[in-house]
Order: structure tokens, then C-alpha cells, then sequence
């Protein structure tokens, strides 16, 4: 049967939890309930003291320390892994949790830990704001608590009652879902897109699905290449082609769409073969114009529309840039190739474009050049734009050679 698994701080929400426990077994579905409260002795299936072991830490200690913070941290550190031991072995459908601000960030760190496609409902007071935080770069579902997490009353049983009734039967459709044998699915291949490399991205996804593989397509705007780096870490992916690697460009200078400081790497630690390239690196996103740090005053800017406005990167960020994605690709387990647009980077970095800069252009392929001289890294330099016909097929064609030689079979033609 499903089983849901319930994280909560049972040392202040334990009625709450027992009630949330019996609609959800109420719709058809197990219930496993796991102890986060560090004050708490509750009779949960992991208790509290279980989860503070998981983290490497000791109930005792976190308590005598007195320092919640710490203490909350840790509880979410072992939340993730018992989360994640669950689910690898067949005890978790779905999680599940209710909570304030406390309580929301360590069930939500136990839901980021695991794989994208397994249910996560988190009933939050944090909700209406900025989730961001809880969400991260996985599929956590929030609703809105509307009132506190204190006792059961006329509205919270009716905003619990339907989280108990949409996890259970989310639950109930996973386990089905799971239970169901393969038919023919496609090898997965992550690409990267901007508005501004549109045309190869399009190119190298019809080439994909004719190769037989199934294209999943990230918007890159920090929340998609974290998105990426999830299902590349989850080892879901059968290749990587990373055409639009600009969120590298916001990170490096500020910008407002980073990935983070590890874009990029998830792919290479697990050995998946990539074609990369270097996509709208030519610029750093901002919001309106109005709101550009002051100190870029100086700086060449298009706005691209209201709420996105686009600086161009500098030959000095560019070599950066370089140096960065080179030391990256360099440090990969698998199968890279990067290829190199020598005619532009996106669809303004064009003769006559508001940001045709050769000068910075030449300073990024450069500084590329001397990162990766010497590893095993395919380094191809085409005399194309980015965007020009055929570029983002034949990026799809390497990608598919390497995939195959990797020993991967997609179930289409494959004959390119």
C-alpha cells in the first residue's frame, strides 16, 4: 500500500500530526510518521532521537547546547537522510508536513532530498512570501496555512483536510505509477534556454527526439539550471547539452538569474556525458532598469522588456567566464565536449547588435582555451553564430555519438 510519510515537530504539533495521520489513512493510503522536534519524546515510527543519529549528532547534545538554531539545523540535515533511506527503500510514496517557519525549513530540506516526480506537500504559514527557500531547485508543493499551526480548528481542519486528502491520493497514484513496468521510455537529455538562443535550442530538441531521446528543456533563470544540476545529481539524465550557460554570467557579476556557484557541476561528478556551450554569456540579467546597482551606471544595457533589463559583459568578466566554465568542465568524470561560437553568443551578440563585442568575444574564448589546455575535454570551434542553422543539430548529433558510446541505446532511428 502507498505509504506517506509525515515530518513534523511532534514536541509542539503532535495533535495536530495525529490528526492530519487519520485522514490521510481515512483515504486509503499508510502513514510513517518522522520526529524532527528536539524537545520531543513522542512515539513516532522514526523518532526524534533516530533523526538526530542521522545527522551525526546526539538528542541529548543538541538540547543541552541550547541553541535552536543549530539544534534545527541538524534535525534538518537528518531529516533529508532518513527522507531519503526511506524512499530508497520503498517505504515513502509521498511526504508530508505542516508547520511554521521552523518546522516548514527542515521538513522542506527532508523534501529537497528527494528525487523530482515524488510527491512533496508542505502545508506552510510561510506560504503567501518568498518560497523560494523551501522550494529550492525541487517539486515541493506549498499551500498557504492560512492560520497558525495551533490546534485543529473550523479552517485549519479544512485546509488540512484537503492537504491529507491530495497527498494520500497523490501517494496512492505513485506507487501505482512506480509499480507499472517500463514501455519504451526515452533516454532523458537536459538542454539550456534563453529567449536569445532560442533557434539551437529548438534545432538540437527536434534533432533529440528524431535520435529517439527525450528532450527536457530549462528555462535559464537560476531556478532552471538548479533544476538541472537536481535531475543531473538524481542521475536521471542520460546527456547534457548545456548550450546557455549565462547563468555562470550572473553569478559571477551579480546578476539577479544565478544558478549558484555550482552550476554546471552535477553532470561531471556523476560521469554524464555533455555538450556544452557558451550561450548568452554575453550578458547579466537585472530586473527594471531602475533597479541596476548603481555602481554598473557606466555599463552597456538593453532593455529587454518591463522586468528584465540586460547588461553586457565586459572582456575582463568574460575571461572570468572562461576560466570558471574551463575549470568546471575540466574537473568532469565523463564525456565533455564544449563548443565554441566564434560568430556570437546569443541573438544581440550579432554584427550591428546591441551587444556585438568581439573584443570581449575573443577574451572568453581565450581564457577557455588556456583552461582546458591539456585535459581531455573536446574543445570545438566552429565559425558560426550560435544561433546559425545547424549548430544546435550538430551539437545533438556529438551529444547522441558520445551517449552511445557511453553504451546507451535511445529507441529511436539512431542512425545520425
Amino acid at each position: 500500500m502507498a505509504t506517506v510519510v509525515l515530518i513534523g515537530t511532534l514536541d509542539t504539533k503532535g495533535a495536530e500530526y495525529a490528526w492530519l495521520a487519520e485522514r490521510v489513512r481515512a483515504h486509503g493510503a499508510e502513514v510513517l510518521t518522522v520526529d524532527v522536534g528536539t524537545f520531543s519524546d513522542a512515539a513516532a515510527d522514526v523518532p526524534a532521537g533516530a533523526v538526530a543519529e542521522a545527522a551525526g549528532t546526539d538528542l541529548a547534545a543538541l538540547r543541552a547546547a541550547g541553541d535552536r538554531g543549530a539544534a534545527m539545523a541538524a534535525m534538518a540535515e537528518g531529516a533529508a537522510v532518513v527522507a531519503a533511506r526511506l524512499h530508497a527503500e520503498g517505504r515513502l510514496d509521498a511526504a508530508c508536513a505542516v508547520g511554521g517557519s521552523g518546522g516548514s525549513s527542515v521538513a522542506a530540506g527532508a523534501m529537497r532530498a528527494l528525487p523530482v516526480g515524488v510527491p512533496k506537500l508542505l502545508v506552510s504559514t510561510m506560504a503567501s512570501g518568498d518560497v523560494s527557500p523551501y522550494v529550492g531547485e525541487s517539486d515541493v508543493t506549498i499551500t498557504h496555512a492560512v492560520v497558525d499551526v495551533a490546534g485543529v480548528n473550523s479552517v485549519s481542519r479544512q485546509v488540512f483536510g484537503n492537504a491529507a486528502a491530495a497527498v494520500a491520493a497523490m501517494a496512492l497514484a505513485h506507487r501505482a505509477r512506480e509499480a507499472q513496468p517500463p514501455d519504451g521510455e526515452r533516454p532523458l537529455v537536459a538542454l539550456s534556454m534563453f529567449g536569445l538562443t532560442t533557434p539551437a535550442v529548438d534545432e538540437a530538441r527536434a534533432e533529440l527526439l528524431d535520435l529517439g531521446y527525450e528532450p527536457l528543456v530549462f528555462h535559464a533563470t537560476g531556478a532552471g539550471g538548479r533544476a538541472l544540476e537536481k535531475l543531473a545529481a538524481d542521475g536521471r539524465l542520460a546527456g547534457v547539452l548545456d548550450l546557455t550557460t549565462t547563468e555562470l554570467a550572473d553569478e559571477l557579476v551579480g546578476g539577479v538569474l544565478s544558478a549558484g556557484p555550482r552550476r554546471l557541476e552535477a553532470a561531471g561528478a556523476r560521469g554524464i556525458p555533455q555538450v556544452v556551450s557558451l550561450g548568452a554569456l554575453d550578458m547579466v540579467n537585472f530586473g527594471p532598469r531602475a533597479s541596476v546597482p548603481a555602481a554598473f551606471h557606466d555599463r552597456r544595457f538593453l532593455v529587454h522588456n518591463p522586468t528584465v533589463t540586460l547588461m553586457r559583459t565586459t572582456p575582463e568578466e568574460n575571461a572570468e567566464l572562461g576560466r570558471r566554465l574551463g575549470a568546471k568542465l575540466a574537473a568532469a568524470t565523463g564525456p565533455v565536449a564544449v563548443l565554441v561560437p566564434l560568430r556570437g553568443l546569443s541573438g544581440i551578440d550579432v554584427p550591428g547588435g546591441p551587444f556585438h563585442a568581439p573584443d570581449a568575444d575573443r577574451a572568453l574564448f581565450a581564457a577557455l582555451r588556456e583552461a582546458l589546455a591539456g585535459s581531455p575535454v573536446a574543445r570545438v570551434e566552429v565559425d558560426a553564430h550560435l544561433n546559425d542553422p545547424g549548430f544546435g543539430r550538430d551539437a545533438a548529433r556529438r551529444l547522441h555519438r558520445m551517449i552511445t558510446a557511453n553504451g546507451q541505446r535511445p529507441t529511436g532511428n539512431g542512425q545520425r
